[in-house]
C-alpha cells in the first residue's frame, strides 16, 4: 500500500548540512539517458563499483511514475546486485498525481510540488537522496538548482535518438570531482553544481 508523503510527516533536522540530491545516470556520449540497454553493453569491475559506491550514501530516492511503473513491475524479482536490494528497501517518493496501481515496499507519492518536496527533504536527517532513471523529474531538479551533484557512466557510443539528459535546461556550471575511465571504455564522471 502507498501513502501520501508530505515533508511534515518527515522528522525535521536538527543543526547539520543539508542532504545533497545526486542524479545517477547511463548516457551514451550523445546524451541520451533513454533506454540505456540499447548503448550499455559491456560491463566492467570499475562501472559496477561506481554504482555501489552511488547507492551507498543514498537512504531515499526520488522517481518519476514512468520509471516507478517499469521498475515496481522488474526490481522486486531481480537478483541484480547491489542495486536490486537497494532499491527494494529505500524509501521510494514518487512524482505523480495519481494513485499509485502497483505497490512496492516503501513506496510513497509525493504530496504537492515535487521541487518543494525536494527542498524540504534536504534539509531533514539522512544521507544523500539519489534521482535515477526518471529523465524529466532530473530536468525538473536541475533547472530548479535542486541537485548538487550529477554522477554519470558515459558509454564510447553515439546513438543519435532518444531521450537526451540535458535537453531544454539553463546553463548550469559543473565542477569535476572525478573522471576515470573504465577498462571496457566507459567514462566514469562525478560533477558537483556550481552555485
Amino acid at each position: 500500500m502507498s501513502f501520501q508523503a508530505h515533508p511534515d510527516t518527515i522528522e525535521k533536522k536538527t543543526g547539520q548540512s543539508p542532504r545533497k540530491v545526486v542524479a545517477g545516470y547511463f548516457l551514451s556520449l550523445d546524451g541520451v539517458a533513454e533506454a540505456p540497454d540499447r548503448f550499455i553493453t559491456a560491463w566492467d569491475d570499475e562501472t559496477d563499483a561506481s554504482g555501489a559506491n552511488l547507492i551507498e550514501t543514498q537512504d531515499a530516492v526520488i522517481l518519476g511514475r514512468r520509471s516507478y511503473d517499469e521498475w515496481a513491475a522488474f526490481w522486486p524479482g531481480s537478483e541484480i546486485q547491489p542495486f536490486a536490494s537497494f532499491i527494494n528497501a529505500v524509501p521510494k517518493y514518487v512524482a505523480t498525481s495519481t494513485r499509485l496501481e502497483r505497490e512496492w515496499t516503501n513506496s510513497r507519492v509525493i504530496d504537492g510540488g515535487l521541487v518543494d518536496f525536494v527542498r524540504d527533504l534536504k534539509e531533514r536527517p539522512g544521507g544523500d537522496i539519489g534521482v535515477h532513471g526518471s529523465i524529466s523529474v532530473t530536468r525538473t531538479l536541475l533547472a530548479a538548482d535542486v541537485v548538487d551533484e550529477l554522477r554519470l557512466v558515459i558509454a564510447p557510443t553515439i546513438v543519435g535518438s532518444g531521450q537526451r539528459l540535458f535537453d531544454g535546461l539553463p546553463p548550469i556550471q559543473l565542477e569535476t570531482i572525478r573522471s576515470t575511465a573504465s577498462a571496457t571504455g566507459h567514462l566514469l564522471v562525478d560533477y558537483r553544481v556550481v552555485r
